[in-house]
């Protein structure tokens, strides 16, 4: 039997997350912090009261995570469809307001860790429906909904592989 070997994968996570701008990767470490409940958000990523109001907020949308986990599975057809996506477009349309995510790939990524590798198919319709919102500055809207590229939005399957990288916020050394 052969030994899977998951560090090539890792890497290429790795790799992807450097690609991301610098505002990116700081709020997608910020937001797995809040959803993973990993220590003081506010403490520890708050460079001013605006930025500690806008946490504070995130805190709150972020309440409902694993009810949009548990709706997941039972999603089967037009009839479960709603409750669930409902639900995921809001919080994507709540981390897409906030201006910190560029691209439909640094949403993926961070929505693929929020709420697991089952998710991946329905991320295309959430991205698009919630970009498109009217609460979502246009020029930042052409931005959003340009990032995703046509073989994303129209894949005919997805990798059920759930992500090995989920980065963390480092100390910076004194120098």
């Amino acid at each position: 039997m052969a030994r899977y070997d998951a560090s090539g994968l890792t890497i290429a996570e790795l790799r992807e997350f450097a690609s991301f701008a610098a505002c990116e990767q700081r709020y997608i470490r910020r937001s797995l912090d809040i959803a993973l409940d990993r220590g003081d958000a506010v403490k520890r990523w708050a460079r001013d009261d605006d930025e500690a109001a806008s946490i504070r907020a995130q805190l709150v949308a972020y309440r409902d995570l694993e009810k949009v986990r548990k709706l997941l599975p039972m999603v089967d057809g037009l009839d479960n469809l709603q409750p669930f996506m409902a639900r995921l477009m809001q919080q994507t349309a709540f981390d897409l307001a906030q201006g910190r995510i560029e691209g439909f790939s640094a949403y993926r990524f961070l929505y693929e860790r929020l709420f697991g590798a089952e998710v991946r198919p329905w991320l295309p319709s959430a991205f698009c429906g919630a970009a498109a919102l009217p609460i979502i500055r246009p020029d930042q809207r052409r931005v959003l909904l340009q990032s995703i590229s046509e073989a994303a939005a129209t894949a005919h399957g997805w990798s059920t592989r759930a992500p090995s990288f989920y980065p963390e916020f480092v100390e910076a050394e004194a120098a």
